[in-house]
């Protein structure tokens, strides 16, 4: 497995997305977005992209906004990988006395991956319940 850093691909990306079952957002939405992406890491097997993981934020708040791993590949490791490498560059960002905040939405049931990590569940004692708003036009 080969892991390259700032090299998603829009058919990459869509392709991924489909691979899990997940809605694809309009071309011009998905491009303008991988374009603002902070960072971006994908998994190569055989020439093939086999998952991606995406951040983008703001230098104190970053946000994890996709981690995925093609089905047949999954369960090897390589979202841990790519989830490490994430949590590397928020490392590397943050200045000696500072402090990042790193959020995300988890899929459904897949909680614990992410508490394996550091990551907390919400609400707890610090924050209240993560929420989200939907537009369509």
């Amino acid at each position: 497995m080969e892991y390259k850093e700032d090299f998603l691909t829009y058919e990459d990306y869509i392709g991924l997305r489909e691979s899990v079952g997940w809605i694809n957002f309009s071309e011009e939405q998905t491009k303008k977005a991988l374009q603002n992406s902070l960072y971006t890491v994908i998994a190569v097997c055989d020439n093939q992209t086999v998952g991606m993981g995406r951040l983008t934020g703001d230098g104190m708040y970053y946000l994890i906004t996709d981690i995925i791993v093609c089905p047949a590949f999954q369960k090897r490791g390589i979202g841990s990988s790519i989830l490490n490498m994430l949590l590397e560059y928020v490392e590397k960002e943050t200045p000696v006395g500072g402090r990042s905040s790193i959020q995300l939405i988890s899929e459904k049931g897949k909680e614990t991956f992410y508490e394996r990590a550091g990551f907390k569940r919400i609400p707890h004692e610090h924050c209240g319940c993560g929420m989200r708003k939907v537009v369509r036009r």
